[in-house]
């Protein structure tokens, strides 16, 4: 059974149609590449698969209901990561941590935040505020949620690698592959190519004028 479907799926952004009739799903432990020149609607279209922002026609289905009519528990299900990295500048990393933890339910002691942070090489940095952190660092501490929420089956993943150096990304690209592995379903974007160990469909969306 797929894990999450779309069907007849059509967005308008502007007055500009960016795609129409997108048909696929994606099954447990399944990897989807969404492709495209700058404009062609990637962004948007993980937004709708997010449920942030809805589509102008089509359906998404998680475990075959739809996610505007289970949207409490779909996103209690998904890890989103976008453009935004959602974390408080006047924060330090824990604190961001524990208040993302206490929105999403996810139930997990100051020990193991600790813990991940210092597989992420933010150790020592752990209680400075993160507006005084690289973006390079500040990206690491909102990636962070994908190692603390361990019972999530869906990453929706927005250019996950920007601002990571080669540590950073083989990082992340090691925890996408043991998350594919664990059953677990992954849809991102990326601009840099990517080097995942694993077998990758590809959704490829045209640029339209």
């Amino acid at each position: 059974m797929a894990l999450l479907s779309v069907t007849n799926l059509s967005v308008v952004k502007r007055d500009r149609l960016l795609f129409e009739n997108i048909n696929f799903a994606v099954e447990p432990g399944g990897l989807l590449y969404v492709k495209g020149q700058n404009g062609a609607g990637k962004t948007s279209m993980l937004r709708v698969l997010a449920g942030l922002v809805s589509a102008d026609s089509g359906e998404v289905y998680f475990s075959e209901q739809s996610i505007q009519a289970s949207r409490e528990s779909y996103h209690q299900d998904l890890v989103y990561f976008g453009h935004k990295l959602g974390i408080n500048q006047t924060m330090s990393a824990v604190e961001n941590l524990q208040f993302w933890c206490k929105q999403h339910q996810v139930i997990i002691s100051i020990e193991t935040i600790f813990s991940t942070l210092l597989q992420l090489n933010l150790v020592g940095l752990e209680d400075i505020p993160v507006a005084n952190l690289s973006a390079g660092q500040q990206r690491r501490v909102a990636l962070a949620r994908f190692w603390l929420k361990q019972d999530a089956k869906l990453w929706i993943l927005d250019e996950p690698f920007t601002a990571l150096d080669t540590q950073g990304i083989d990082l992340l690209s090691k925890q996408i592959t043991k998350f594919l592995n664990s059953g677990g379903a992954v849809i991102m974007t990326s601009h840099q190519r990517l080097n995942l160990d694993y077998p990758t469909d590809e959704l490829t969306l045209e640029y339209r004028i």
